[in-house]
């Protein structure tokens, strides 16, 4: 997974809803590795496929452990988080952009920092986003 960080202090993120939970939540944009496939390689390819655009001055941050409910049902992943750029600037003019990838839709939206340091919005995998995002300001 990517936080994509623009000039404006904002993060690429996608939007969901738990109905279980009736929650309205954002996640960090990325998907799941292929056989083989390294995590930067992997992150890459997932912005690719989501973006049609490249990461710029990508940083791998942390490793995180993350158990959930979703739609009540149990889940496990252990998330590679990146931070970078997209390498098309237009992206960053765009408030909403639907992404369709796989048959699956969403919409994904520039967030600014401070709501997420904040704790303005809800992001998963939850964590401590704060410890790198607040650099960026």
């Amino acid at each position: 997974m990517c936080l994509l960080i623009d000039k404006s202090q904002r993060v690429l993120l996608g939007k969901d809803y738990d109905r279980v939970k009736n929650e309205n939540f954002y996640r960090v944009l990325g998907g799941s590795l292929n056989s083989g496939e390294n995590a930067g390689d992997g992150v890459r390819r997932e912005i690719r496929e989501e973006l049609n655009c490249e990461i710029e001055n990508l940083e791998a941050l942390e490793i995180i452990n993350n158990e959930f409910v979703y739609n009540g049902k149990r889940g496990h992943e252990i998330v590679h988080l990146f931070q970078g750029n997209v390498s098309n600037r237009e992206l960053e003019t765009q408030n909403m952009i639907h992404i369709i990838e796989d048959g699956y839709e969403f919409d994904a939206e520039w967030v600014p920092v401070e709501n997420i340091v904040g704790r303005k919005v809800i992001l998963y995998p939850a964590f401590e986003y704060e410890k790198f995002l607040w650099a960026q300001k």
